[in-house]
């Protein structure tokens, strides 16, 4: 296969990035328009709602589209939505041939926009970078065919599994690198989740604060899960004024009071049955996730909020930060120094020295 053809596909595969921020519940997607081997249309899917990618370059490539080459990194949509299908659009362009990384999984797509495209004479070839862009919409394919969301578990840990300093150590145990690149991460997601006990003692914020493009992209939901409600109403992460919103999710065992309060708050209080455990029923949680198109989910909550969702076996994905520093029950972490680290078959092998003793 030509080397220009997969150069293409890259190029849509980069634009389709482009909207991970703005496109959820949507998949990412990016089309590019060839004809005479220049570049005549390309587009990118940009938000959830708006037109898709293929619409986009087909605007761009205008009449020129007749008799080109079509890129794009997903199975062209053919049923109604909120935009018109762009299997229509293809074929009235009457496009020659179309290049499609993978499959579009959604029940209402899954093969027939190709079967569509062939039967009105287009040629379609499946499985360019496929690799590349199931990968790229990895949550969105979780999210369709599950109908709740992708859940990433995220903590920063020490190097003897310490996930806490103590009372008169600083706080942070990751370095200010990781804690941007954990933003990084907040960004990527439509919600954020804690448990009721982090709530209390750290009380966060649960906002994006890092970033130049802080305004580029929309603001993950942050998710309380308490079985009992009792949360303090004035934490930090209640305060209207916040960007995007915050849910309680709790049971029937929370204090009707209290349910009252936090109604009056306005705060939006999200009711799940509790699971054999009288605890809230996870399974069943994520399910009303997903009817509210919520397709990602980044746990932050403590080990007991994570160790519940990997007894589950719902998490999706780890994300662990492991500082090079002890803290065992030391009154203030030691810093270790001299990293180095080597690959024994699946285990990692760590060496390093201690700050203050590295020349002893």
């Amino acid at each position: 296969m030509s080397s220009s053809h997969q150069d293409y596909m890259q190029l849509a595969l980069q634009l389709a990035e482009r909207g991970r921020f703005t496109v959820s519940p949507n998949p990412m997607v990016g089309c590019v328009i060839v004809k005479n081997n220049q570049i005549i249309g390309q587009g990118f899917h940009q938000h959830a709602g708006k037109a898709h990618a293929e619409l986009i370059a087909l605007r761009e490539a205008g009449t020129d589209a007749q008799g080109a080459i079509l890129y794009v990194t997903l199975e062209p949509c053919c049923h109604d939505g909120k935009t018109p299908p762009c299997v229509n659009a293809l074929i009235k362009s009457q496009i020659k041939k179309i290049y499609i990384a993978c499959l579009d999984p959604n029940p209402l797509v899954a093969g027939k926009g190709i079967e569509n495209l062939r039967a009105a004479g287009i040629k379609v070839e499946l499985g360019l970078l496929a690799d590349q862009a199931i990968k790229l919409n990895q949550i969105f394919f979780h999210y369709i065919t599950h109908h709740r969301p992708f859940v990433i578990a995220k903590w920063a840990m020490s190097l003897d599994g310490k996930t806490t300093t103590h009372l008169n150590d600083t706080r942070d145990i990751s370095s200010p690198a990781s804690q941007m690149d954990a933003h990084e991460l907040r960004k990527k997601v439509d919600a954020i989740l804690i448990g009721s006990k982090t709530a209390i003692h750290d009380n966060p914020l649960l906002t994006i604060r890092y970033g130049a493009d802080l305004n580029s992209h929309k603001h993950p939901i942050r998710i309380v899960l308490s079985t009992k409600g009792r949360l303090p109403l004035h934490l930090k992460l209640f305060d209207p004024a916040l960007p995007a919103k915050t849910i309680i999710a709790t049971t029937d065992m929370a204090d009707q009071a209290w349910l009252k309060k936090a109604a009056k708050q306005q705060i939006e209080i999200l009711m799940i049955p509790t699971n054999q455990h009288q605890q809230v029923d996870l399974f069943k949680f994520l399910n009303e996730l997903g009817k509210r198109e919520i397709a990602s989910l980044l746990i932050e909550g403590g080990m007991t909020t994570h160790e519940q969702f990997m007894q589950a076996n719902l998490i999706n994905q780890l994300h662990v930060y492991l500082a090079p520093v002890m803290i065992g029950a030391l009154e203030k972490k030691h810093i270790l120094t001299n990293i180095d680290v080597k690959r024994h078959d699946s285990d990692f092998h760590f060496t390093a020295n201690d700050q203050e003793n590295r020349y002893v």
